[in-house]
């Protein structure tokens, strides 16, 4: 049979909480009992001592075990104790018997006239009197073997208030137990409907985390943190599916155009047309490639072919393929080589491929006259490129967004000032793959900075 959790979760609480209202229920309701035994046998002993000490005391004064103190004791405690005594001197002779309240007693009782030695009711204890080491008599002392009278009516009223607390105890465990199930059950009830929500593409669906316990409260803020970040994800496609569109419409219908135009014989087909028809296709070759390096970088299972690569080599290769960009367009390119060889392992290709996106980025967004600095800081640890442009900066709004795919701070379909948003995404994947780290530093109208570390291994 398969319960709820909730419905777990009570009847464990209800068994637990059952179990320790009978154990203790059980230990007092039996405890009771033998105490109050042990109390009403304390209480005979004492009783029996008594008799017996101003026997021995009368006897030690006159030579005499009885004397009307004994007798007014023993009739007493024969009416109100439910004790009878028989006395005999040091002869065998009969002093005293109470038993005969017995028939009394027992009349009162229901008993019907049963004697001492008739009843099976009664058990006897004899105790010897002696005086100096001299047996100068003998006590006998007769008492019911189970409770009767007061004692029994008093027993019986402890074990009816003890299963009356028990009754009354097993009736708030269910409560309770009803009550500490739901509660506990709330916070993940919130939940599941949070995650129903997320799951129909409602992308607002939040957790209640105030509302939650202190052990669930960390489930719920991960998942409030999985829904915005689910949320700015499906923002992010349709901001991609637009600009997507956009990037495949220009060079679409530049090239529809042409072919319709020599189709209908508009046009010839001349070299420059044909020029023009290549470019466009080309574009969007330019455009899959981009796409298929993305999908390449974020592979959980990309392989890296990791060499030892000395960064002076490495630098050199940047400024051999950037330097006539950058003379092309006036920026110049400023690189600080370290003193001395300095090696670090990685994927040579691979950590081409970030650089050239770092760099390539600084030179589309720094104008004219302005340079851009790449620069190294090493520790035993580490290894850090920093690249630097005096562009025009990203606003602080677009810098939490720049590592997410398809995501441009310029809003403009000019590709000319950015892509479709997937460099710094592949740059970012890439450096994850060699477990390094990129952070990334910019101010409006002075400048960005990017800091690639890997480690040294």
């Amino acid at each position: 049979m398969n319960l709820t959790f909730k419905s777990r979760i009570f009847i464990y609480l209800l068994i637990v909480s059952l179990c320790g209202v009978f154990i203790t229920s059980f230990t007092i309701f039996f405890g009771v009992e033998n105490q109050f035994s042990d109390y009403l046998k304390k209480n005979r002993e004492e009783q029996i001592a008594e008799i017996r000490e101003i026997a021995l005391l009368q006897y030690d004064r006159n030579g005499e075990l009885m004397n009307e103190q004994i007798d007014d004791i023993t009739h007493r405690h024969a009416m109100s104790e439910d004790l009878y005594y028989q006395l005999y001197d040091r002869d065998g002779d009969l002093l005293l018997d109470t038993t005969s309240f017995l028939s009394m007693m027992g009349m009162m009782n229901g008993m019907h006239g049963s004697s001492s030695k008739e009843s099976d009711n009664y058990q006897s204890d004899s105790y010897p009197l002696k005086q100096n080491g001299r047996t100068v008599g003998t006590l006998v002392v007769f008492y019911p073997e189970e409770l009767t009278g007061e004692d029994f009516i008093f027993l019986n009223e402890i074990k009816r208030n003890i299963l009356l607390a028990v009754l009354i105890t097993i009736i708030l465990s269910v409560l309770f137990s009803l009550l500490f199930s739901n509660r506990l059950t709330t916070g993940l009830r919130k939940i599941i409907h949070a995650v129903t929500g997320l799951r129909k593409s409602q992308w607002r669906s939040r957790v209640p985390v105030q509302e939650l316990t202190e052990e669930m409260r960390p489930l719920g803020e991960s998942f409030n943190q999985l829904a915005e970040s689910l949320a700015k994800e499906e923002t992010l496609r349709k901001q991609f599916t637009a600009n997507f569109a956009h990037e495949l419409r220009t060079p679409l219908a530049t090239l529809r155009s042409h072919i319709e135009a020599f189709q209908d014989g508009i046009w010839e087909a001349d070299a420059k047309k044909l020029e023009q028809c290549h470019d466009e296709l080309m574009r969007l070759v330019r455009l899959v490639n981009e796409l298929e390096k993305l999908i390449a970088a974020e592979n959980p299972q990309i392989r890296l072919d990791r060499t030892n690569i000395e960064l002076g080599k490495l630098l050199t290769s940047i400024e051999n393929q950037f330097s006539s960009l950058f003379m092309k367009k006036g920026v110049d390119l400023k690189i600080n080589y370290p003193e001395e060889q300095r090696w670090f392992s990685g994927d040579r290709d691979k950590v081409i491929q970030i650089l050239t996106n770092l760099v390539n980025n600084a030179l589309q967004y720094t104008p004219e006259g302005k340079s851009v600095f790449i620069d190294i800081a090493a520790t035993d640890t580490e290894m850090t490129f920093i690249v630097k442009d005096e562009g025009k900066g990203i606003s602080k709004e677009d810098l939490p967004f720049l590592y997410e795919r398809f995501y441009r701070g310029d809003k403009s379909r000019d590709r000319k000032t950015g892509g479709i948003g997937i460099g710094l995404s592949i740059v970012k994947a890439l450096v994850e793959a060699h477990q390094g780290k990129i952070k990334i530093q910019s101010q409006l109208g002075v400048g960005t900075t990017v800091k690639v570390q890997f480690p040294i291994k």
